[in-house]
């Protein structure tokens, strides 16, 4: 990466404010039930511990909206921290203040400290610089390992940059960064991405975008429905965006003048409804009666993409290939999962849902990366610059 890395600094003694994506999923009794993104953060985490700084650590968690709510505290998190460190993490009252101030710097080297939500302040997300400036007057040393995060300008991960010595990224950071910018500049072909989710308007920029550096692109989800109208098929009553029509057209042309291969599925599981409960049948793409939604891709569809994954040496995929919450019309979704798996090719996984059926499917550790930002990877992988990366200071020489 041309920006610094936690590794290029000398941390012994210093006050290092680390903005971490600690927005994990809580029970009705406040306990975390999926530690995923604290474990991804270990890496940075220990790196700081070991070297000896003085480590506060900083996150959002939830949408608390500017206020204090109990129920988002950050409290729940801090103890899952402490198991899987093997050490005390003791709670700050707030993320910002003298009395954190205080205890940040009374921290032993070697010590951490998780802060409160920083949304609790409404400053956070409106990118202030009070708050910014807060930030910055508790270290002197600022690392971003919040990928999910980094498509957001927030006081948090780029208005502190602004006011302290030095912005570094932290191991996570580094490895998002350097995985999605191999796929995107550096692939081993062939080259496969993999689209679904609900809408074509979620994704223009990051397809338009893709047609350009991939071999083939194949589209499942609800979005695949537009494409297939867009072909001229009835596609009954599925997810349908009439006004992305000449889009989804463009982009198909942009795949054929470029010589990509573009599929969409060949059949599908319908159903009159989204309900685990509603009776199902396959049709094929000749046309969905009327009255009936494709919710997943078919068993024709799941051989035919398999097919091309497992020719793939570089995937990215991003997005379920139906309504992957309901059993009845997850099989799609676990299916791609296995190809990619299966595949042998370096494998790029981000989105919830696509994470969740790798995760689902026992087959994580056959996944070369699971990103752990969703909405910045599309970002990323539309080519848009991330604020949150942006924003760190640039190695020397670059």
């Amino acid at each position: 990466m041309a920006k610094l890395s936690i590794a290029d600094l000398e941390l012994a003694g210093k006050r290092v404010l680390i903005r971490v994506d600690f927005n994990v999923p809580l029970s009705q009794t406040l306990a975390v039930t999926d530690d995923t993104r604290i474990r991804a953060a270990l890496p940075t985490l220990r790196h700081a511990l070991e070297h000896g700084a003085k480590t506060a650590l900083i996150s959002h968690l939830g949408r608390p909206k500017g206020k204090v709510v109990p129920s988002l505290s950050l409290a729940p998190v801090a103890r899952r921290l402490e198991e899987l460190l093997g050490r005390p993490v003791p709670m700050a009252p707030d993320c910002i203040g003298e009395a954190v101030k205080t205890a940040v710097a009374a921290l032993p080297p070697g010590g951490v400290l998780m802060l409160e939500n920083c949304r609790f302040h409404a400053e956070d997300e409106k990118h202030g610089e009070a708050m910014s400036r807060a930030l910055a007057d508790l270290c002197d040393i600022f690392v971003n390992d919040a990928f999910g995060a980094a498509h957001r300008a927030h006081a948090s991960t780029v208005g502190v940059t602004q006011f302290v010595p030095v912005s570094a990224a932290g191991f996570l950071m580094a490895k998002e960064i350097a995985y999605l910018s191999q796929a995107l500049e550096r692939p081993v072909r062939p080259f496969i991405a993999i689209l679904g989710g609900a809408k074509v308007s979620d994704k223009i920029g990051v397809l338009k975008n893709l047609v350009t550096k991939v071999d083939a692109l194949l589209v499942g989800g609800g979005m695949a429905y537009t494409f297939l109208r867009a072909q001229g098929v009835e596609v009954g009553a599925s997810l349908l965006e009439a006004d992305k029509l000449d889009v989804a057209r463009e982009i198909m042309e942009a795949c054929r003048a470029r010589g990509v291969t573009f599929l969409l599925p060949v059949d599908h599981v319908i159903a009159e409804k989204a309900d685990a409960a509603a009776p199902t049948r396959i049709a094929d793409s000749t046309g969905l009666p009327a009255g009936w939604r494709g919710l997943d891709i078919g068993p024709k569809t799941r051989e035919v993409f398999a097919t091309a994954i497992c020719g793939a040496k570089t995937i990215v995929w991003n997005g379920p290939m139906g309504v992957f919450e309901l059993p009845p019309f997850a099989r799609g979704t676990l299916a791609v999962a296995s190809a990619v798996a299966a595949s042998g090719a370096t494998s790029i996984v981000g989105g919830g849902d696509s994470v969740a059926a790798v995760t689902q499917a026992g087959l994580a550790d056959k996944i070369t990366h699971l990103s752990t930002g969703g909405g910045a990877s599309l970002e990323f992988l539309e080519g848009i610059a991330l604020p949150g990366v942006a924003a760190l200071t640039e190695k020397k020489g670059n």
